[in-house]
Protein backbone atom coordinates (compact mmCIF):
# COMPACT_ATOMS: atom_id res chain seq x y z
CA UNK A 1 0.00 0.00 0.00
CA UNK A 2 1.49 3.32 -1.09
CA UNK A 3 -0.61 5.78 0.90
CA UNK A 4 -2.32 6.27 4.24
CA UNK A 5 -5.72 4.63 4.49
CA UNK A 6 -8.31 7.14 3.28
CA UNK A 7 -11.14 8.12 5.62
CA UNK A 8 -13.46 8.30 2.61
CA UNK A 9 -15.23 5.15 1.49
CA UNK A 10 -15.81 4.55 -2.22
CA UNK A 11 -19.04 3.07 -3.55
CA UNK A 12 -18.28 1.14 -6.75
CA UNK A 13 -21.37 0.45 -8.86
CA UNK A 14 -21.31 -1.52 -12.10
CA UNK A 15 -23.43 -4.29 -13.56
CA UNK A 16 -20.32 -6.26 -14.55
CA UNK A 17 -18.80 -8.19 -11.60
CA UNK A 18 -15.34 -8.29 -13.17
CA UNK A 19 -15.28 -4.50 -13.55
CA UNK A 20 -16.35 -4.01 -9.94
CA UNK A 21 -13.72 -6.48 -8.74
CA UNK A 22 -10.97 -4.82 -10.78
CA UNK A 23 -11.85 -1.32 -9.59
CA UNK A 24 -12.11 -2.34 -5.94
CA UNK A 25 -8.75 -4.12 -6.14
CA UNK A 26 -7.13 -1.02 -7.65
CA UNK A 27 -8.55 1.37 -5.09
CA UNK A 28 -7.98 -0.86 -2.06
CA UNK A 29 -4.38 -1.35 -3.14
CA UNK A 30 -4.05 2.43 -2.97
CA UNK A 31 -5.57 2.89 0.47
CA UNK A 32 -9.29 3.25 -0.22
CA UNK A 33 -12.05 1.26 1.44
CA UNK A 34 -14.51 0.10 -1.20
CA UNK A 35 -18.11 -1.07 -1.14
CA UNK A 36 -18.95 -3.09 -4.28
CA UNK A 37 -22.46 -3.02 -5.77
CA UNK A 38 -23.81 -4.80 -8.84
CA UNK A 39 -27.12 -2.94 -9.10
CA UNK A 40 -28.59 0.49 -8.51
CA UNK A 41 -30.95 -0.80 -5.83
CA UNK A 42 -28.08 -2.36 -3.93
CA UNK A 43 -26.13 0.90 -4.27
CA UNK A 44 -29.02 2.96 -2.88
CA UNK A 45 -29.38 0.67 0.15
CA UNK A 46 -25.62 0.66 0.79
CA UNK A 47 -25.31 4.45 0.44
CA UNK A 48 -28.23 5.08 2.79
CA UNK A 49 -26.77 2.74 5.42
CA UNK A 50 -23.23 4.16 5.43
CA UNK A 51 -22.80 7.95 5.76
CA UNK A 52 -19.02 7.63 5.49
CA UNK A 53 -19.33 6.98 1.74
CA UNK A 54 -17.93 10.08 0.09
CA UNK A 55 -17.07 8.95 -3.44
CA UNK A 56 -19.21 7.06 -5.93
CA UNK A 57 -17.96 5.36 -9.09
CA UNK A 58 -21.00 4.56 -11.18
CA UNK A 59 -21.57 3.01 -14.59
CA UNK A 60 -23.91 5.13 -16.68
CA UNK A 61 -25.77 2.21 -18.23
CA UNK A 62 -27.00 0.02 -15.39
CA UNK A 63 -29.56 -2.74 -16.06
CA UNK A 64 -32.12 -1.68 -13.42
CA UNK A 65 -31.63 2.10 -13.32
CA UNK A 66 -29.41 4.38 -15.34
CA UNK A 67 -26.48 6.08 -13.61
CA UNK A 68 -27.98 9.58 -13.75
CA UNK A 69 -31.18 8.37 -12.07
CA UNK A 70 -29.12 6.56 -9.46
CA UNK A 71 -27.11 9.70 -8.78
CA UNK A 72 -30.35 11.65 -8.33
CA UNK A 73 -31.59 9.10 -5.79
CA UNK A 74 -28.31 9.32 -3.87
CA UNK A 75 -28.56 13.12 -3.76
CA UNK A 76 -32.03 12.85 -2.24
CA UNK A 77 -30.66 10.53 0.45
CA UNK A 78 -27.70 12.83 1.11
CA UNK A 79 -29.85 15.95 1.54
CA UNK A 80 -28.18 19.28 2.30
CA UNK A 81 -25.76 18.18 5.01
CA UNK A 82 -24.04 15.13 3.50
CA UNK A 83 -21.44 15.85 0.82
CA UNK A 84 -20.24 13.35 -1.77
CA UNK A 85 -18.70 13.32 -5.24
CA UNK A 86 -19.56 11.00 -8.12
CA UNK A 87 -17.58 9.83 -11.14
CA UNK A 88 -19.34 8.37 -14.17
CA UNK A 89 -18.04 5.37 -16.10
CA UNK A 90 -19.36 4.67 -19.59
CA UNK A 91 -18.65 2.26 -22.43
CA UNK A 92 -20.35 4.52 -24.97
CA UNK A 93 -19.07 7.73 -26.49
CA UNK A 94 -22.49 9.39 -26.69
CA UNK A 95 -21.84 13.09 -26.16
CA UNK A 96 -25.41 13.78 -25.04
CA UNK A 97 -25.17 11.15 -22.30
CA UNK A 98 -22.00 12.75 -21.01
CA UNK A 99 -23.55 16.22 -21.05
CA UNK A 100 -26.63 14.91 -19.25
CA UNK A 101 -24.50 13.30 -16.56
CA UNK A 102 -22.33 16.36 -15.98
CA UNK A 103 -25.39 18.59 -15.79
CA UNK A 104 -26.85 16.24 -13.19
CA UNK A 105 -23.81 16.85 -11.01
CA UNK A 106 -21.23 14.17 -11.83
CA UNK A 107 -17.79 15.57 -11.10
CA UNK A 108 -16.01 13.68 -13.91
CA UNK A 109 -16.39 10.81 -16.36
CA UNK A 110 -14.16 8.11 -17.84
CA UNK A 111 -14.55 6.05 -20.99
CA UNK A 112 -14.27 2.26 -20.95
CA UNK A 113 -11.96 0.44 -21.37
CA UNK A 114 -10.55 2.36 -18.42
CA UNK A 115 -7.05 3.68 -18.01
CA UNK A 116 -6.66 2.63 -14.37
CA UNK A 117 -3.86 5.07 -13.58
CA UNK A 118 -5.87 7.94 -15.01
CA UNK A 119 -8.93 6.84 -13.06
CA UNK A 120 -6.93 6.61 -9.82
CA UNK A 121 -5.65 10.15 -10.31
CA UNK A 122 -9.23 11.28 -10.87
CA UNK A 123 -10.40 9.60 -7.67
CA UNK A 124 -7.59 11.27 -5.73
CA UNK A 125 -8.56 14.67 -7.15
CA UNK A 126 -12.19 14.19 -6.14
CA UNK A 127 -11.14 13.04 -2.68
CA UNK A 128 -9.16 16.27 -2.26
CA UNK A 129 -12.12 18.32 -3.51
CA UNK A 130 -14.44 16.48 -1.12
CA UNK A 131 -12.17 17.11 1.86
CA UNK A 132 -11.99 20.81 0.99
CA UNK A 133 -15.80 21.03 0.82
CA UNK A 134 -16.14 19.25 4.16
CA UNK A 135 -13.65 21.63 5.78
CA UNK A 136 -15.52 24.64 4.37
CA UNK A 137 -18.81 23.23 5.65
CA UNK A 138 -17.33 22.73 9.10
CA UNK A 139 -15.86 26.25 9.18
CA UNK A 140 -19.19 27.70 8.07
CA UNK A 141 -21.02 25.75 10.75
CA UNK A 142 -18.61 27.00 13.42
CA UNK A 143 -18.98 30.56 12.17
CA UNK A 144 -22.77 30.36 12.25
CA UNK A 145 -22.66 29.06 15.82
CA UNK A 146 -20.42 31.93 16.88
CA UNK A 147 -22.64 34.43 15.09
CA UNK A 148 -25.75 33.04 16.76
CA UNK A 149 -24.04 33.17 20.15
CA UNK A 150 -23.01 36.78 19.52
CA UNK A 151 -26.54 37.76 18.49
CA UNK A 152 -28.02 36.06 21.55
CA UNK A 153 -25.49 37.80 23.79
CA UNK A 154 -26.32 41.18 22.29
CA UNK A 155 -30.02 40.50 22.76
CA UNK A 156 -29.45 39.63 26.42
CA UNK A 157 -27.33 42.73 26.95
CA UNK A 158 -29.94 44.93 25.36
CA UNK A 159 -32.69 43.52 27.56
CA UNK A 160 -30.54 44.19 30.65
CA UNK A 161 -29.95 47.73 29.41
CA UNK A 162 -33.68 48.29 28.95
CA UNK A 163 -34.34 47.19 32.50
CA UNK A 164 -31.60 49.49 33.78
CA UNK A 165 -33.27 52.39 31.97
CA UNK A 166 -36.57 51.60 33.58
CA UNK A 167 -38.10 50.24 30.38
CA UNK A 168 -38.67 46.76 31.71
CA UNK A 169 -42.37 47.37 32.16
CA UNK A 170 -42.72 48.53 28.56
CA UNK A 171 -40.81 45.49 27.31
CA UNK A 172 -43.02 43.15 29.32
CA UNK A 173 -46.12 44.81 27.92
CA UNK A 174 -44.74 44.40 24.42
CA UNK A 175 -43.99 40.73 25.05
CA UNK A 176 -47.49 40.11 26.42
CA UNK A 177 -49.00 41.88 23.44
CA UNK A 178 -46.95 39.76 21.05
CA UNK A 179 -47.64 36.37 22.63
CA UNK A 180 -50.89 35.62 20.76
CA UNK A 181 -49.38 36.98 17.57
CA UNK A 182 -46.38 34.64 17.69
CA UNK A 183 -48.63 31.63 17.37
CA UNK A 184 -49.74 32.78 13.91
CA UNK A 185 -46.34 33.85 12.60
CA UNK A 186 -45.00 32.21 9.44
CA UNK A 187 -43.26 29.01 10.51
CA UNK A 188 -39.72 30.19 9.85
CA UNK A 189 -40.23 33.32 11.99
CA UNK A 190 -41.29 31.51 15.16
CA UNK A 191 -37.68 30.76 16.10
CA UNK A 192 -36.74 34.46 16.22
CA UNK A 193 -36.12 36.17 19.54
CA UNK A 194 -38.36 39.15 20.50
CA UNK A 195 -35.61 41.58 19.50
CA UNK A 196 -35.01 39.83 16.16
CA UNK A 197 -38.76 39.92 15.48
CA UNK A 198 -38.85 43.62 16.30
CA UNK A 199 -36.04 44.32 13.83
CA UNK A 200 -37.79 42.18 11.19
CA UNK A 201 -41.00 44.16 11.69
CA UNK A 202 -39.18 47.47 11.19
CA UNK A 203 -37.43 46.13 8.09
CA UNK A 204 -40.83 45.15 6.68
CA UNK A 205 -41.91 48.78 7.14
CA UNK A 206 -39.12 49.82 4.77
CA UNK A 207 -36.97 51.47 7.41
CA UNK A 208 -33.23 51.78 6.93
CA UNK A 209 -30.65 50.39 9.34
CA UNK A 210 -30.04 53.93 10.59
CA UNK A 211 -33.74 54.53 11.25
CA UNK A 212 -34.07 51.20 13.04
CA UNK A 213 -31.00 51.97 15.15
CA UNK A 214 -32.48 55.33 16.18
CA UNK A 215 -35.86 53.82 17.04
CA UNK A 216 -34.44 50.96 19.10
CA UNK A 217 -31.59 52.90 20.69
CA UNK A 218 -28.86 50.60 19.40
CA UNK A 219 -25.96 51.04 16.99
CA UNK A 220 -26.32 50.66 13.24
CA UNK A 221 -23.78 47.81 13.27
CA UNK A 222 -25.93 45.96 15.80
CA UNK A 223 -28.93 46.41 13.51
CA UNK A 224 -26.91 44.95 10.62
CA UNK A 225 -26.07 41.94 12.77
CA UNK A 226 -29.73 41.42 13.67
CA UNK A 227 -30.82 41.73 10.03
CA UNK A 228 -28.17 39.20 8.98
CA UNK A 229 -29.35 36.79 11.68
CA UNK A 230 -33.01 37.21 10.72
CA UNK A 231 -32.27 36.55 7.03
CA UNK A 232 -30.23 33.44 7.86
CA UNK A 233 -32.73 31.98 10.32
CA UNK A 234 -35.72 32.60 8.05
CA UNK A 235 -33.87 31.44 4.90
CA UNK A 236 -34.56 34.76 3.17
CA UNK A 237 -32.08 36.12 0.62
CA UNK A 238 -32.70 39.85 1.06
CA UNK A 239 -34.73 42.52 2.85
CA UNK A 240 -37.34 42.58 0.08
CA UNK A 241 -38.19 38.91 0.61
CA UNK A 242 -38.35 39.55 4.34
CA UNK A 243 -40.72 42.49 3.89
CA UNK A 244 -42.98 40.50 1.56
CA UNK A 245 -43.13 37.58 3.99
CA UNK A 246 -44.19 39.85 6.83
CA UNK A 247 -46.53 41.98 4.73
CA UNK A 248 -48.88 39.10 3.86
CA UNK A 249 -52.48 40.00 4.60
CA UNK A 250 -52.78 36.80 6.61
CA UNK A 251 -49.79 37.66 8.81
CA UNK A 252 -50.62 38.98 12.28
CA UNK A 253 -47.43 41.03 12.07
CA UNK A 254 -48.96 42.84 9.12
CA UNK A 255 -52.00 43.67 11.19
CA UNK A 256 -49.81 44.93 13.98
CA UNK A 257 -47.67 47.00 11.62
CA UNK A 258 -50.59 48.66 9.83
CA UNK A 259 -52.20 49.50 13.14
CA UNK A 260 -49.36 51.89 14.01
Amino acid sequence: MNRILSEVKVLVVDGQPLVVEELCELLERNGYRCLPCLSSNQAIETFAADPSIGLVLCDLHMPDCDGVELFGALKVIAGQQRIFEAIMLTDRADKQDVIRALRAGFADYYQKPLDLNELLEGVQRQEAALQEQQQCQQRLGNLNQKLQYLADSIDDLYQDLEKARGLGAHRRATDVDSEPVAENLPGNFEQLSPRQLEVARLVSQGKTNYQIACELGITENTVKLYVSQVLRLTHMHNRTQLALALSSSTSPLHLRVTAH
